[in-house]
């Protein structure tokens, strides 16, 4: 049983940094996307940024230049570097698996019904 658990989340104020974690564990497939994601209160789910089994990665606009994703294959782990975080950074934040797929060559809206594992979520606070 495929099950991911994130860490890492707090509160920071306004030009502050966070390392969100995601560690895995009970799957082994070769080739997948990795993504985190976030919900602010009354917002919908919006993909943050993603990378593939290859390493390849892509953000969305609004956080490109400031937050990094990364991952540790030997130890099955996520991470999400976050820097100059922002109030409307502020969400609670997910990391979620979508098997057997890779990352397009720019960014692509991510669907949430295509990541097949989640996470139950850190939350992340920025005051301004």
């Amino acid at each position: 049983q495929t099950r991911l658990e994130e860490s890492g989340g707090g509160s920071t104020q306004a030009g502050g940094s966070l390392k969100l974690s995601c560690v895995a564990s009970g799957y082994t497939y070769s080739m997948y996307c990795r993504a985190w994601f976030r919900q602010a209160p009354g917002k919908e789910r919006e993909g943050v940024a993603n990378i593939d089994s290859g390493g390849h990665a892509t953000y969305t606009d609004s956080v490109r230049g400031r937050f990094t994703i990364s991952q540790d294959n030997a130890e099955n782990i996520l991470y999400l570097q976050m820097n100059d975080l922002k109030p409307e950074d502020a969400a609670m934040y997910y990391c979620a698996i979508r098997p057997g797929w890779w990352v397009p060559p720019t960014w692509e809206p991510l669907k949430i019904s295509d990541y097949e594992y989640w996470g139950q979520g850190t939350q992340v606070t920025v005051s301004s």
